[in-house]
């Protein structure tokens, strides 16, 4: 299959996946098993579970990025890939805890409530905006037109990096107040 062929083949499955998981992940967020007669417990022991998950998808794309530019394509390729897997594993995790507990307020007041609700937007609002980044950096990646991916790769590493490890410091600054 023809290298451009190949991106065509995906853009309609980046656009709808882009577009889905916003909006499914929205709409599970305000759905709690309980209302629905299912006698759940909450999955509180969750949140620091997938910070941590959050945290390994940091370094593992780190490492990613290090192993490209020490020429190690196959090491790379499986970084990313894992990368991946781990954050589809954090937005399981994170749907699962949202739809089986109730949301946590945040308690901090002063300076600190701005900051975190800084860092929480903007990790909310770059968490969407990654998801076609990533499918479209991956998918040139298997197109193998490197050039391509090289350029959106060097869009795509330092705002999903941000992601992640904002992932990181926003469970940290609310865990004090989980209940």
């Amino acid at each position: 299959m023809e290298n451009n062929s190949l991106e065509k083949k995906f853009s309609k499955f980046i656009v709808a996946v882009s577009i889905l998981i916003p909006v499914v992940v929205a709409i599970l967020f305000s759905v709690k098993l309980k209302d629905f007669g299912f006698n759940v417990e909450p999955l509180s022991f969750l949140p620091p579970i997938y910070a941590a998950i959050n945290g390994i998808t940091a370094i593992v794309l780190v490492a990613g990025v290090l192993a490209i530019k020490n020429g190690n394509r196959k090491l790379h390729e499986r970084l990313m890939t894992t990368a991946i897997a781990l954050s589809v594993s954090f937005l399981v995790m994170y749907v699962a805890y949202h739809m089986t507990s109730d949301s946590t307020k945040f308690g901090g007041e002063g300076i600190i409530r701005y900051v975190y609700f800084f860092i929480l937007i903007s990790h909310i609002v770059l968490s969407i905006a990654v998801i076609p980044l990533v499918l479209i950096t991956y998918v040139r990646a298997l197109a193998n037109t490197f050039d391509k991916h090289k350029k959106i790769a060097k869009i795509t590493f330092p705002i999903w990096l941000y992601v992640a490890v904002t992932g990181v410091v926003v469970y940290l600054m609310i865990a004090p107040y989980y209940v």
